[in-house]
């Protein structure tokens, strides 16, 4: 099978397609899923280097996010539900290939109205937004939200939650064409360009003098952020995609009796496991309410052209989530939207 394969630790662009992989092989907890379509992370580009938290060892084959069918020649593990032809989304590592193994509980059925593209970012991507404002942030209807990188996949999903769950929103980015984006497919009610020195007081008037409740940031923004924070307010720390971990100055924290959260959504299986249906329960329902639409980039990635849109990824050229498609969904078995 086809699949890309880090042999040493090294960027992804130096990293070529391999067509004669061996396929994988199931364990006793295991399915094997034919991958359609599968999503790109930023820490894709750090794990081929060694610099991600998680340390595979060589060699592995890069990706983690994926959507596809349970394969007609998987086992079914006792226990699973799964059938054979499902459509699946889930999370395992070796998503960028034609074939992975992958335990058969980090497996959700794919919604009939949400494409394989559309499912390939959704396993990591939207309980890191949701449980970040609903479970960490608490948050209320009518409250303000600033989110940071609004444009990218977890931003324009937590734009998404927050307006689904009654709050003002204000969208943040790097760039007016990337506010605009969030607030064209996010539905953001406001947005600022954070490349424009002092936009903390746009959001300052935006909220009449108070600042904002919730802060949502996966860049590492938090200090300027805080400059626009209301009291009481909660400021979430999702990752920090600028590259540099903040030092945020505690005297601001104590002043303005915030908080600091921090939203770690992949050590929830082993820390707090119980939670981990709850919330995609939840997520499913307003999938299904049509409230809340995953929203892939336009750009369309081959297989093939995988380092092209890891590079893309990194260059912030990219908004909403970006996946490669490795197979192509017939008509008929296209989710109709």
């Amino acid at each position: 099978m086809r699949a890309f394969v880090v042999k040493e630790l090294n960027h992804p662009s130096k990293i070529s397609l391999s067509h004669d992989v061996p396929e994988p092989n199931a364990n006793d907890n295991q399915v094997l899923v034919d991958i359609y379509s599968a999503g790109l992370n930023f820490f894709d580009i750090l794990q081929s280097q060694g610099k991600y938290q998680h340390k595979p060892a060589l060699p592995f084959i890069l990706g983690t996010e994926f959507a596809g069918k349970i394969s007609q020649d998987s086992p079914i593990p006792k226990g699973c539900s799964l059938k054979r032809g499902q459509r699946v989304f889930g999370a395992s590592l070796g998503s960028f290939a034609d074939k992975v193994a992958v335990d058969f509980d980090r497996l959700i059925p794919l919604p009939d109205n949400i494409t394989f593209d559309q499912g390939a970012g959704l396993y990591i991507t939207w309980p890191t937004s949701y449980e970040a404002l609903v479970g960490r942030a608490e948050l209320k209807s009518g409250e303000w939200v600033l989110v940071t990188a609004a444009a990218g996949g977890v931003g324009i999903a937590a734009v998404q939650i927050a307006k689904a769950l009654g709050a003002k929103v204000i969208a943040a980015a790097g760039s007016q064409e990337k506010v605009d984006i969030a607030k064209q497919f996010g539905g953001a009610d406001y947005g600022v360009n954070y490349s424009k020195a002092g936009w903390q007081k746009e959001v300052l008037a935006l909220t009449k003098g108070k600042g904002v409740d919730v802060i949502y940031d996966p860049v590492g923004l938090i200090n300027d952020s805080l400059k626009c924070i209301a009291w009481k307010g909660r400021a979430l720390v999702i990752g920090f995609a600028a590259g540099t971990i903040e030092k945020v100055p505690m005297n601001l924290v104590l002043l303005k009796n915030i908080s600091l959260v921090g939203v770690h959504w992949g050590a929830y299986t082993q820390k707090e496991a119980s939670r981990v249906p709850v919330v995609w329960k939840d997520l499913l329902s307003l999938f299904a309410s049509g409230r809340v639409k995953p929203v892939t980039y336009t750009g369309i990635y081959k297989l093939e052209q995988l380092v092209d849109g890891l590079a893309a990824l990194e260059k912030r050229q990219t908004w909403g989530k970006a996946v490669i498609r490795v197979k192509e969904e017939t008509t008929g078995q296209r989710a109709k939207l």
